[in-house]
């Protein structure tokens, strides 16, 4: 049996990050869910939703992934988690969601550091090197460096 995963985000952040994960893993449809938080969404109503979404998979294994802690969908992913057998990230990214969707099989406290090794390798600064991209030498009259 595999964990469910739950994003909760603000809107258009959780259902693009869920069609990004179905556009490389269409077979986990069932166990990828989304909630857009809108921006005049009560916090009631959205734990609601999210009651709603998550199901029992909050006794049998939920990992929920959320944007911003501290902010509104961060809250009521709290809210939703306390007392379950759920587990929460916050600062969601695509690295950490396809890594959570590919290990979702594996225990949820595995599956919890395989989402935030995804989510922090997946951070990186990216060196451009490409001949078109460099500085212009001062020696090179005819402007001819863009040439190996």
């Amino acid at each position: 049996m595999s964990n469910r995963i739950l994003i909760i985000a603000h809107a258009p952040l959780a259902k693009a990050l869920h069609d990004c994960a179905m556009h490389v893993y269409a077979e986990c449809s069932a166990d990828v869910i989304a909630l857009d938080v809108l921006p005049d969404a009560q916090p009631e109503d959205t734990l609601a939703l999210a009651l709603d979404a998550a199901g029992s998979a909050l006794d049998s294994g939920l990992l929920v992934l959320t944007d911003i802690f501290g902010a509104t969908p961060a809250n009521v992913a709290q809210k939703l988690v306390a007392g379950s057998n759920a587990k929460l990230i916050a600062g969601v990214n695509l690295p950490m969601l396809f890594r959570a969707v590919c290990y979702r099989h594996e225990p949820l406290d595995a599956l919890v550091a395989r989402a935030l090794t995804g989510g922090t390798q997946g951070v990186m600064q990216v060196a451009i090197t490409a001949p078109q991209n460099q500085n212009r030498r001062i020696h090179d009259q005819n402007h001819n460096d863009h040439q190996q």
